[in-house]
């Protein structure tokens, strides 16, 4: 466990990051509604292009999935169905999302998913050197190395950005 006083108490997310042996660094921030990456991006100083969110969608037979991405870029979704092959994929309504994931919105991550579903990263994240993605409550993000998403969580690269 992390010896700072900012330490936040253990969720899923960070459950399954220790169970794992993965490090993480812990960063909590003030949580806003509707605030997103830019809001969490500027409290903790962080270029937003390196804060991942978590978002959870679904195909056209309703099957739940989660994206990576990068927290000032946007799910092309048109692309998203032609890679992973699939028709149509559009977000999951809230209520279901955290029927699926077991998180709030606001505090999904991809980490400690309730039910399993497949994970898509956005190829571009796993060229940085750190990220910080959800670590499972609002207003708390983990630092890790981005290779931790294909190499632990099994995600599959795809190229489905689109600017904001």
């Amino acid at each position: 466990m992390s010896k700072k006083s900012s330490h936040v108490s253990a969720t899923p997310a960070t459950d399954w990051l220790r169970a794992q042996g993965i490090p993480f660094t812990e960063h909590p921030y003030e949580y806003v509604e509707h605030g997103g990456t830019a809001e969490s991006s500027r409290q903790l100083g962080v270029d937003e292009h390196a804060v991942v969110k978590t978002l959870v969608m679904q195909d056209e037979d309703a099957k739940p999935l989660v994206v990576l991405m990068h927290g000032d870029r946007q799910v092309s979704l048109k692309e998203l169905a032609r890679q992973i092959p699939c028709k149509k994929v559009e977000p999951c309504k809230p209520e279901v999302a955290q029927r699926h994931s077991g998180y709030q919105v606001g505090g999904t991550s991809p980490f400690g998913l309730r039910k399993a579903m497949p994970v898509y990263v956005q190829a571009s994240v796993l060229a940085l050197p750190r990220i910080c993605i959800n670590g499972g409550r609002r207003g708390f993000l983990v630092g890790i190395d981005p290779r931790v998403l294909t190499d632990a969580l099994g995600a599959k690269a795809v190229g489905c950005a689109s600017p904001q």
